[in-house]
């Protein structure tokens, strides 16, 4: 089964408006219930042209897509996230952009076994 996204600029906005926000130096991530069910975490990311031209933005969109795909096993359900890319995301390493990742993925308190994490933290 293929991932739910967030494409809509209406469902951006929403996630903007209504979410909460958490960031770091690389990443800006909102966060937002998803009321609409509960099994499923959809995800939208968002490179400016800020970042670069095309190929660098594309290259930041695959290195948090990639993030997220290997650490989404650990998450709670039901939320709608936002990432956005920081200028200085640009020039990194896929290393450095998932630890950022992972960084506000704890911030938000979307890991299941947050008591666990928070003492590694």
């Amino acid at each position: 089964m293929k991932e739910e996204s967030i494409r809509k600029n209406i469902e951006f906005r929403r996630v903007y408006k209504r979410g909460k926000s958490f960031s770091n130096k690389l990443l800006v991530l909102y966060i937002y219930k998803n009321n609409n069910n509960d099994d499923i975490t959809r995800v939208g990311i968002s490179v400016s042209k800020k970042v670069g031209k095309s190929v660098t933005r594309s290259r930041v969109k695959r290195l948090i897509k990639e993030s997220y795909r290997l650490n989404k096993v650990d998450l709670r359900k039901g939320f709608d996230l936002v990432f956005i890319a920081r200028t200085a995301c640009k020039d990194k390493a896929y290393k450095d952009v998932e630890k950022s990742l992972i960084n506000l993925l704890r911030k938000a308190g979307l890991y299941k076994n947050e008591k666990y994490l928070n003492k590694n933290h």
